[in-house]
């Protein structure tokens, strides 16, 4: 494990991290995160029955858009050329939930673990902004990387 936190320069200032020395090669991140609610806003979910309308193609729409743009996000991130951004959601009826995964695939000198994540999680706002007017209380919950292959780290997988 890395000690050192990378964005900060010796003096201890904010900086983007410079990654014109780096290999490019093709990199790979996957992020997951779950949404709680009760059982009658995801039944609405599952019906299509939102006022909104497809409260999941929306969703899968916005994380795509928020992978995108995750750079005008987060002060840091350096913006990437995404190559893919693939969002698939799972229902799990029996704990009222709906599972949000994003992977998020470049070939480049720096890692898209932000760009999955921030999808993750604008993907799951995106449900509850639509669904608010029935389920203020839902819960976003438990939004980690699960994956990330490529650059000189390698692969990780969370265990």
């Amino acid at each position: 494990m890395n000690d050192k936190l990378t964005h900060f320069d010796e003096r201890g200032q904010a900086h983007m991290v410079d990654v014109a020395g780096k290999a490019e090669t093709h990199r790979v991140a996957r992020a997951r995160g779950r949404i709680l609610m009760q059982p009658a806003t995801l039944e609405m979910i599952q019906a299509g029955g939102a006022k909104k309308g497809d409260v999941l193609g929306v969703a899968r729409l916005a994380a795509i858009q928020a992978a995108k743009r995750t750079s005008d996000l987060i002060p840091l991130c350096h913006p990437l050329p995404l190559t893919h951004v693939g969002v698939e959601f799972h229902v799990d009826a029996a704990a009222n939930a709906i599972d949000c995964e994003v992977t998020a695939e470049t070939y480049g000198r720096t890692g898209v673990e932000m760009e999955a994540l921030t999808a993750v999680q604008v993907g799951l706002l995106t449900i509850y902004d639509m669904c608010k007017a029935v389920d203020r209380g839902m819960r976003m919950d438990n939004t980690r990387l699960v994956e990330k292959l490529g650059g000189k780290s390698g692969h990780w997988r969370q265990e």
